[in-house]
């Protein structure tokens, strides 16, 4: 089974022998989690490092009147809180959306995985400024952009993300995610959501099916959500 968190840093950063055997003994024993567990939770003590080898999970809070706010997608080759042990309790929980297959990497490991390693921290840093940029991107959308551009900009994000994990090499893509989750992640209600996916199938520019998302005109969706993948930084993984 192919390492697609080694393979995503040997992108940012390319990778010695000896770097790839660090990462590849600190994530041999990961553990199953099933869909919709958490692997924690907010106000817990921060703890690992998680490493997603397999498997979609996501970052989310919720509110006081019960509602969620998904906060980030986190799809194999992602890994989370790489300095949230400097804070004393999570601000937010993370959950399995799929069942999932996670390696957890203690905070003196990784800091001597890094201390040791000047490749491996330099893309784990950019993998964090990444991760940060893509924030800022959901920040903008939730603040300023129409639904119908919010819906197909984050349909744009997410294809690209897993097309660059090797998820996603066809226009059809498994997309594990409901009306509802997508609706927690965009500020929408289910029902408005629905009459959005509707416009966009009507325009030819995109058709989400169950379990998976079809782009159908993949100009149409980029002009339809004014989409700009800069804030993904591909351009790093090219020059390595």
């Amino acid at each position: 089974m192919q390492n697609r968190f080694i393979n995503k840093l040997n992108g940012f950063s390319r990778l010695s022998p000896d770097e790839i055997a660090a990462l590849t003994l600190a994530t041999a024993a990961p553990r199953e989690y099933a869909a919709r567990q958490d692997l924690i939770r907010e106000g817990d003590r921060p703890g690992p490092v998680f490493v997603v080898l397999g498997g979609w999970a996501c970052r989310y809070k919720i509110l006081p009147n019960g509602s969620r706010q998904i906060l980030a997608y986190l799809m194999p080759g992602d890994a989370c809180d790489l300095n949230v042990g400097l804070l004393a309790e999570m601000d937010h929980s993370i959950q399995a959306v799929t069942a999932c297959l996670i390696a957890t990497i203690e905070r003196a490991e990784m800091d001597a995985i890094m201390d040791s390693h000047r490749g491996v921290a330099r893309a784990m840093y950019l993998a964090q400024l990444i991760d940060e940029g893509t924030m800022r991107a959901w920040i903008t959308s939730m603040g300023r952009r129409a639904s119908i551009e919010r819906v197909a900009h984050l349909m744009c994000e997410l294809y690209l993300r897993a097309h660059n994990v090797g998820l996603a090499l066809e226009p059809k893509f498994a997309l594990p995610l409901s009306q509802a989750m997508l609706a927690d992640s965009l500020g929408m209600t289910p029902v408005h959501l629905n009459r959005v996916m509707k416009e966009l199938r009507a325009s030819g520019a995109m058709t989400l099916q169950r379990g998976s998302l079809v782009i159908e005109d993949p100009a149409r969706l980029v002009r339809i959500a004014g989409f700009d993948e800069n804030y993904l930084h591909r351009r790093i993984r090219n020059a390595n």
